[in-house]
């Protein structure tokens, strides 16, 4: 069974980023306060999804109502429920920064890397979603800058593979490293890299070897800088 990064997973509210929020209608405070205030602000069909997601754009609203916990609803009926909403939140996001021109040379080794070892691996193994805007998905957004800093803005972890050198790949990656996401960097072994990027740890991935010795790199990797801790530490307002 795939692991599934739950807890991590993230969606927006007023613009941010956060953890998925569900809220419990318990009898545990007044109805304008806490959780049962965040219920009902979540009532409304046009707040729900700020609140939580549903994979496959399934109807969170309708999730909340089952969720209500009426006085007379049985304790493990409560408890079903919620679970079974837990299992149907969408996966958290790990979104591609790669070469997409399939008219460049290096196109082919990039797109069976990702193939052969980065989406079995992270869709099958660690539990994300893995997004690629290459222009053949339905936007949500008007223009496709948009679409792709919108989403590479409210996904959990980023995963830059800048082969080939693309000038739009260390745009996206240093908006990504600015924004403090978990990031990892990858790149054919061999490849020429700028100097800020040679100092940065990455994967440089091989183009030879079974399917299996190549994940099992991957993995590697990803298991050794995962909780690597952001280039500019964050510092609090209060200590």
């Amino acid at each position: 069974m795939a692991r599934s990064p739950l807890f991590g997973r993230r969606i927006h509210i007023s613009g941010s980023v956060a953890k998925p929020i569900v809220p419990l209608n318990l009898p545990l405070c007044a109805e304008t306060k806490g959780a049962r205030r965040l219920y009902n602000f979540g009532l409304a069909s046009s707040q729900t999804r700020r609140l939580f997601q549903i994979a496959d754009d399934g109807d969170a609203h309708d999730w909340i109502n089952r969720v209500g916990f009426p006085s007379r609803q049985k304790i493990p009926d409560r408890i079903a429920a919620l679970v079974d909403l837990l299992e149907a939140l969408e996966r958290p996001k790990a979104f591609a920064v790669r070469l997409l021109n399939p008219d460049l040379d290096d196109y082919e080794d990039v797109q069976t890397f990702f193939d052969l070892v980065v989406k079995p691996v992270i869709e099958d193994e660690l539990g994300y979603r893995l997004v690629i805007i290459d222009g053949r998905q339905a936007y949500e957004h008007a223009r496709i800058d948009q679409e792709i800093f919108a989403k590479l803005h409210r996904s959990s972890i980023v995963l830059a593979d800048i082969t080939g050198a693309r000038p739009n790949c260390f745009l996206e990656l240093g908006y990504a490293l600015g924004r403090c996401l978990p990031t990892m960097v990858m790149v054919r072994e061999g490849a020429s890299l700028p100097f800020d990027i040679t100092t940065f740890s990455g994967l440089h991935w091989k183009v030879s070897g079974s399917a299996e010795d190549r994940k099992r790199a991957f993995r590697e990797h990803w298991n050794a800088i995962r909780n690597r801790p952001s280039l500019v530490p964050t510092e609090p307002l209060i200590s």
